[in-house]
């Protein structure tokens, strides 16, 4: 893939990316520009190995997930719906977001349940897509929005 056509495909993807991270980063959106940045760099360097027959936006995804777990793995930190909340609160940016509360209650989810609520309910992907941009099985996908939503029920009083 030349440099031309990767920085095309980047261009017509890179809301749709910076969204997804911002779902997965819960709002915060310093954590998710430094992710995007991360993946993006990462995808220049292997895009040679880009087979154009899959979806680019699909293959661009699946390494910013990847970024994001072993962004998430560096911290190995589990917060409760009130360090959320204190976090959320001590950022001026953060408060601006108009979906807060369900910011608060996915920053309290495993990063693969968040990844699969994310994917399938924020940007649309279906649970074949998502098993393969996580690399996990389509039962597994269910077992993590199945526990996602109802973990997501309780924190969100639903």
């Amino acid at each position: 893939m030349t440099r031309e056509a990767f920085i095309a495909l980047v261009e017509r993807e890179q809301e749709a990316l910076r969204g997804f991270l911002l779902a997965l980063c819960c709002g915060n959106k310093s954590d998710a520009d430094d992710l995007a940045q991360d993946a993006l760099v990462k995808a220049y360097l292997s895009s040679a190995g880009y087979q154009e027959k899959g979806k680019f936006r699909s293959w661009i995804f699946k390494i910013a997930y990847n970024t994001f777990l072993n962004h998430k793995a560096s911290l190995r930190t589990t917060e409760s719906i009130e360090k959320a909340r204190e976090l959320v609160s001590s950022n001026s940016a953060d408060r601006s977001f108009e979906h807060q509360s369900l910011y608060l209650a996915l920053r309290t989810l495993p990063p693969k349940e968040r990844s699969a609520i994310t994917l399938y309910y924020l940007n649309g992907y279906n649970i074949k897509e998502i098993g393969l941009i996580t690399d996990t099985s389509e039962d597994a996908v269910k077992k993590q929005l199945s526990r996602g939503r109802d973990k997501l029920k309780e924190r969100l009083k639903i």
